[in-house]
């Protein structure tokens, strides 16, 4: 068995999401177990510089990560040929120029989403990586949550019968800043820095409709700025311009009807912050992060409507839990794997790619769309 060092140059890390999905518990995860194992019995050792505008927190969060190279000169470590794969987790609105710099000097790209906030630019990134024969992937972590990987194995089981609808509620209660900290940073409020949530959101429901429903085919999605005061992390109060909540309802391939509320302006009275429920001829379900919950046709209760007698009926029983079959890892940490086994050649092709990405950034682009102009948008078929 040998070791085999693979190069990588993490920028953007210091944020939230870098800093907590991306190194700490996948780079940082995968090096504490030894690297990558492959099918020869080899090793693969990540080996991360942190690149980044501020050295002081660079340096910490390597010292704290096990991680012994830093930089705040970008261009100098995309020159480094030892470091084969660039990648991003920093604002959305750098993303694709970066992208197209790592491109430029010869890196496999594996990205955070969305790759662009615009489809131009999303498209351009797909292509340009394609034509310069890079390999490349795009973060859709949300597939690798234990409790879509359960809702997917009962639709591949064919419990569901025909599948008719999607009802997805996915957000929680964003603290604006005065009474308690909030929770976000103040740019995903503002639209001039890239905030949003139907730019950050139906990009992740782009993939998870596509990937375990169907093929996306329309949208109709009407956005709102609930709350137009908020405070930054100074405590200093700001507009707030950018959406902070979508209601949206897709057409998807089969006549599969999918409606999924986002919003950081609700409080949570559900099974988890975001959950799906699925109804089929033969069955339904209800999905959260972990957990999936499933009622057969020949379980199923059999109200009748009666304004006037309290209801008899106990929904939540006769839903009966998904066992775990696996050990779920991390989803970040999953993909991560599969693409540095997909760079050092063990598995020929990568579908979560920057094209599939630009599809959520299509769906997203067609969203905004859609809210502006009060209409559907219907989403073409996509190429690099």
């Amino acid at each position: 068995m040998a070791q085999r060092r693979i190069g990588l140059i993490m920028h953007g890390v210091t944020g939230r999401m870098g800093t907590n999905q991306h190194l700490v518990r996948s780079i940082a995860a995968i090096r504490r177990d030894g690297g990558v194992l492959l099918r020869n019995g080899d090793r693969l050792m990540p080996d991360p510089i942190l690149v980044g505008r501020n050295r002081e927190k660079l340096e910490a969060l390597a010292k704290a990560n096990g991680v012994e190279r830093v930089s705040t000169d970008l261009e100098s470590a995309l020159r480094n040929p030892d470091d084969e794969i660039f990648f991003d987790a920093g604002t959305t609105q750098m993303r694709a120029e970066l992208i197209r710099r790592a491109i430029a000097a010869g890196k496999h790209i594996y990205t955070e989403k969305p790759t662009a906030d615009n489809l131009e630019d999303a498209l351009d990134v797909a292509r340009l990586a394609r034509r310069a024969g890079v390999k490349n992937g795009a973060v859709q972590d949300k597939l690798f949550l234990p409790g879509l990987v359960k809702l997917k194995m009962a639709i591949d089981s064919g419990f569901f019968g025909r599948i008719l609808s999607v009802r997805g509620e996915f957000g929680y209660w964003v603290f604006e800043g005065d009474l308690q900290p909030t929770q976000r940073p103040s740019w995903n409020y503002k639209k001039d820095e890239g905030g949003g949530i139907i730019l950050d959101m139906l990009c992740h429901w782009r993939y998870v409709l596509d990937n375990i429903f169907g093929e996306t085919k329309a949208v109709s999605c009407l956005g709102a700025t609930h709350i137009p005061t908020r405070y930054d992390e100074k405590g200093e109060a700001y507009q707030a311009d950018a959406d902070d909540a979508a209601y949206a309802t897709f057409e998807l391939e089969g006549g599969i009807v999918a409606q999924i509320n986002s919003s950081w302006t609700t409080r949570v009275r559900r099974d988890d912050l975001v959950t799906f429920h699925v109804d089929g001829t033969h069955g339904s379900a209800v999905a959260g992060l972990m957990k999936c919950w499933t009622q057969s046709r020949v379980n199923t209760p059999k109200p009748v409507w009666s304004p006037d007698t309290p209801q008899t009926i106990n929904f939540f029983e006769g839903w009966e839990e998904v066992p775990d079959t696996q050990n779920y890892p991390n989803g970040f940490r999953a993909q991560w794997e599969l693409f540095l086994r997909h760079v050092a050649g063990e598995l020929p092709t990568f579908k979560w790619d920057l094209l599939a990405a630009a599809k959520g950034v299509q769906l997203a682009e067609a969203g905004l769309k859609s809210w502006a102009e009060r209409r559907w948008i219907d989403l073409p078929k996509l190429e690099a």
